[in-house]
């Protein structure tokens, strides 16, 4: 049994995360400032906020406590907000980085300290395709997710061999937000720009995390798995003409 902190558990990709090692019978917490939307065996929601550097030393101090051992940190939470680059509010960029950006490594940085002193451990984050092109509307959003495959070099650089770093980056997902943002129009607009023809589901990008984490990818470190439907090597524009570059986040 692994000890999993997954943070941003409460829905979409972390909450698929986390049931995927929890099915595999490790002890996973969910790092989340709201309670999860499903309740499933082994995992265990701590209320944190990601952006709250103590909040989360003290969660992850925790786990630890209590197992001895952390053996695997998902920093997956993350925000976006829709807005062009003349209308970006500071108070929503401040909050987007201090989330997205600042939560992954304020999370790594408490994980990785018990991980150095038992010389294991991997550290995975949830980073995104837009990290790899301007899409418009998210300057902020971008900005952070292109930061996280810079952490990912460097915690890898700096904690390798004890510590095997990661992350994951997912094109368009059928994430409850992407459902609830999206009319069926939308969604179809968007499929019909991705090589693959449809969505991601959760549980395919969470499949990522669970191999990533395991053995199977010892060897793997400091690096970046994009998983699109080959989105970011299709078309920039649909069917409908609509720029790929005007959709909504997809978290």
């Amino acid at each position: 049994m692994r000890i999993v902190v997954v943070s941003g558990a409460s829905s979409g990709i972390g909450c698929a995360a986390a049931e995927r090692f929890a099915r595999s019978g490790d002890q996973v917490y969910n790092l989340d400032v709201k309670p999860p939307e499903t309740t499933v065996g082994n995992v265990t929601w701590l209320a944190a906020d990601v952006a709250d550097w103590s909040a989360v030393e003290r969660s992850v101090a925790q786990v630890h406590d209590t197992h001895g051992r952390i053996d695997v940190v998902i920093a997956n939470a993350g925000i976006s907000i829709r807005r062009g680059v003349l209308d970006i509010t500071f108070e929503d960029a401040r909050r987007v980085v201090d989330v997205n950006l600042l939560g992954v490594l304020g999370l790594w940085r408490a994980a990785a300290r018990h991980m150095v002193d038992r010389g294991a451990g991997v550290l995975l984050a949830t980073a995104s395709v837009n990290a790899h092109r301007g899409f418009a509307h998210y300057a902020d959003y971008n900005a952070t997710k292109a930061g996280i495959t810079a952490l990912c070099r460097t915690f890898a650089m700096e904690l390798s061999p004890a510590v095997r770093v990661a992350c994951v980056s997912p094109g368009a997902v059928l994430t409850p937000m992407q459902q609830a943002e999206y009319t069926p129009r939308m969604l179809d607009d968007v499929n019909a720009r991705i090589p693959a023809g449809r969505h991601a589901q959760p549980e395919e990008i969470a499949e990522a995390f669970h191999y990533l984490a395991s053995d199977q990818a010892r060897f793997i470190t400091g690096q970046e798995l994009v998983i699109d439907g080959g989105e970011i090597t299709g078309p920039l524009t649909s069917e409908f003409g609509t720029a790929i570059s005007e959709r909504p986040g997809r978290r």
